[in-house]
């Protein structure tokens, strides 16, 4: 009984370990990232950068860099290819 309760409770250590890991590496990850197409519909709707950064939690200057940074679509695609396939 008591062999059983100890396994149960390293299970509970070990779970709430791997839960609070996990919880903080994704709030590092998203901490300094910035969406600029966010930015971008904030900026033409007439808000200031410093508004835009107030309400995405982030700096001026993170919002200023993405000036002119702006993508549709793909991120990753490197735009639109031109050519035949």
């Amino acid at each position: 009984m008591i062999d059983s309760l100890r396994r149960l409770g390293f299970a509970a250590i070990v779970g709430t370990a791997l839960l609070a890991g996990g919880i903080a590496g994704c709030s590092s990850l998203s901490g300094s990232h910035v969406d600029c197409n966010v930015v971008k519909l904030q900026a033409e709707s007439g808000r200031s950068d410093a508004e835009i950064a107030s309400a995405l939690g982030t700096s001026e200057s993170d919002v200023a860099s993405c000036h002119g940074a702006e993508k549709s679509g793909n991120a990753t695609s490197g735009g639109a290819q031109s050519g035949t396939y």
